[in-house]
């Protein structure tokens, strides 16, 4: 067993219910297939990591899916940021480390994952800005419930509001990447899926 952890949430793929804005432009059953790509892609560049990942699905644990040889629980019930409280709450009961990330980054690399774990060993919080103004991934030592509590998730301020709320203690950010959201973000990350 690893001294990390990390937390991926994913969404069960179902139509109609995932990548909703994308779908706004490119319907439903497109949405679900870019949302099936950026699973796939986030698998292959989590599976070689050193810390234990821990796959969170938002409704069921799907046990034909192709996430092998990790730990697999369900999200909580309430808001984003209660469930990400509890998954936090959970890991770091077990972990020194513990970051958290979806599957909507189609730039995160293990690379990234793996400085973001190093990042951590000199380093209170660990945060990767998403091009959105919020963040594909944060990891922290410590549990810090007010990082999710009354956050306007979804917004600009998502980031910023986070950053402020942890000072004075210290913090490392991760290279800027694209969170697919629009199909403006799909479009400049599509290649790599080609």
């Amino acid at each position: 067993m690893s001294d990390s952890a990390l937390i991926i949430f994913v969404k069960n793929p179902e139509l109609g219910k995932v990548k909703t804005r994308l779908a706004k432009t490119i319907g439903d059953e497109l949405a679900l297939a870019v949302y099936n790509k950026l699973i796939a892609y986030t698998q292959r560049e989590t599976a070689q990591t050193n810390a234990d990942v821990v796959v969170y699905y938002s409704s069921s644990v799907d046990e034909q899916d192709d996430w092998e040889g990790v730990d697999k629980k369900v999200q909580s019930s309430g808001d984003l940021g209660e469930k990400m409280a509890t998954a936090f709450a959970a890991e770091l009961a077990s972990y020194q480390k513990v970051c958290i990330i979806g599957t909507d980054c189609a730039q995160l690399t293990k690379s990234i994952v793996e400085q973001a774990f190093t990042a951590l060993d000199t380093h209170d919080y660990v945060f990767g800005p998403a091009n959105d103004g919020g963040y594909y991934l944060m990891g922290m030592k410590t549990h810090t419930p007010e990082l999710f509590e009354n956050m306007e998730w979804s917004t600009e301020r998502v980031l910023s509001a986070s950053l402020s709320r942890i000072a004075p203690k210290s913090y490392h950010l991760l290279p800027e990447l694209i969170d697919v959201d629009t199909i403006g973000d799909w479009e400049k990350v599509m290649e790599n899926f080609e």
